[in-house]
């Protein structure tokens, strides 16, 4: 819920409109009703959980994940734990994993793309992914030189 309050609803129907899943809750009976839940947060008990078909995967079932990956031709090595997922800023979601490297934190964004996935057990929490050569210097922080550049360009 908005504000982080927490209210447990029971699902009573729901169905497909316009191409979104309208769900119908116990207890709410109008639209104003309905419009206080604008931006809450939906969670299913893992008990209560759909089977999902082969290839789909629940994002809470990502988080923690450890993610190893190689770049090009490169060998493939650990570069952080899955923290988040973003939706909405492309066709994949985003991995939000996040680098502990001396006490400083940094966080990459990954496509969670079919063509990077080489494989996932989630089992294990891990997912291994190649990646494009150079993809994990994008979000990369700047080098003492690159600052000095930048503030001689401005």
């Amino acid at each position: 819920m908005p504000g982080g309050a927490r209210r447990e609803l029971k699902l009573n129907d729901f169905w497909q409109h316009k191409g979104r899943l309208v769900m119908k809750f116990a207890g709410v009976d109008s639209i104003s009703q309905a419009e206080e839940l604008t931006g809450a947060e939906l969670q299913i008990a893992h008990a209560e959980r759909a089977t999902l078909e082969a290839g789909d995967t629940y994002v809470a079932d990502l988080i923690g994940c450890v993610a190893v990956a190689s770049e090009g031709d490169g060998a493939a090595a650990e570069i952080g734990t899955v923290g988040d997922v973003i939706f909405g800023a492309g066709e994949a979601p985003l991995l939000i994993i996040r680098q502990e490297s001396g006490g400083r934190t940094r966080e990459l964004m990954i496509p969670f793309a079919e063509e990077y996935i080489g494989r996932l057990d989630l089992e294990h929490k891990r997912i291994e992914m190649r990646l494009p050569e150079g993809m994990l210097e994008l979000d990369a922080p700047l080098s003492a030189e690159e600052k000095q550049d930048q503030q001689r360009k401005h």
